[in-house]
């Protein structure tokens, strides 16, 4: 039997102590907006406001939140969406107070978008992120199983929030076939096989530091990923995968089908 969000509301998370439940509540969802100033430093004009949260909320979306001692850590917000004739659910935010992360609330706050998602008979949910930042990438091809083949060159325009550096803020579309193969294989610890011909778009792994330090360098850095995924995504090949050393992280580019 496939848990529902609503399920998982009732239970407590043993690994972090962690609690995630639909938010249907507006005070609720006004806390929502609380932590996007703290975690990611929105100015007033960036954030995304309650009555946005209560528009997916009665429009079938989903708005879970992450509670830990009754106190909310983490939440995702995501729309309907339909394209093509397919039904899905477009995953604008989800996040994570800086003193809850690397501690599993991001990857808890994904499954349970994805057993709300089955349970409603829908088999994809789409989100962009930046690609230079390759903790998040990691986190969504290898740990998630998504799988990428867009690039939108300064999808929201340039922000106040000290993440994006100023730079222009392209993204990566993710595809997250939530019940195919390939996903259910990773969810379950397995590596699949590759398959040829590869190529890798590459970013440093100090990227963070280049653009507090160095931001004429990183816009450089930005614009040859941009044309690296470019010409890859042209060439018919797609991202299925990610490697992480400390000198630096890769998106592994390949032909794929599922």
């Amino acid at each position: 039997m496939i848990e529902t969000a609503t399920t998982i509301a009732t239970k407590t998370m043993k690994a972090c102590g962690i609690a995630v439940r639909p938010l249907h509540d507006i005070d609720d969802m006004r806390l929502c907006v609380d932590l996007q100033r703290r975690i990611w430093g929105y100015a007033e004009t960036d954030i995304v406001p309650d009555a946005m949260f209560a528009v997916a909320e009665h429009s079938g979306g989903q708005v879970l939140g992450a509670e830990h001692d009754g106190r909310l850590v983490g939440f995702a917000l995501a729309y309907a969406a339909r394209r093509s004739g397919v039904e899905y659910l477009h995953s604008h935010m989800v996040g994570v107070v800086p003193e809850y992360q690397d501690r599993g609330v991001g990857r808890l706050l994904k499954l349970a978008q994805r057993e709300d998602a089955i349970a409603r008979g829908i088999n994809l949910i789409e989100w962009t992120f930046d690609p230079l930042q390759i903790k998040n990438a990691h986190f969504n091809l290898a740990r998630l199983g998504a799988v990428i083949r867009h690039y939108i060159p300064n999808c929201y325009g340039r922000t106040s929030s000290p993440l994006h550096a100023g730079l222009p803020t392209d993204r990566l579309v993710a595809e997250w076939w939530i019940q195919s193969n390939r996903v259910e294989r990773i969810l379950g610890g397995e590596v699949p096989a590759s398959r040829s011909p590869q190529s890798r778009v590459c970013v440093p792994a100090d990227m963070r530091q280049i653009c507090k330090d160095d931001p004429p360098r990183a816009e450089k850095i930005q614009a040859e990923v941009r044309q690296q995924f470019e010409t890859g995504f042209a060439a018919g090949r797609i991202a299925v995968g990610f490697e992480l050393d400390p000198q630096q992280g890769c998106y592994v580019l390949e032909p794929y089908e599922d």
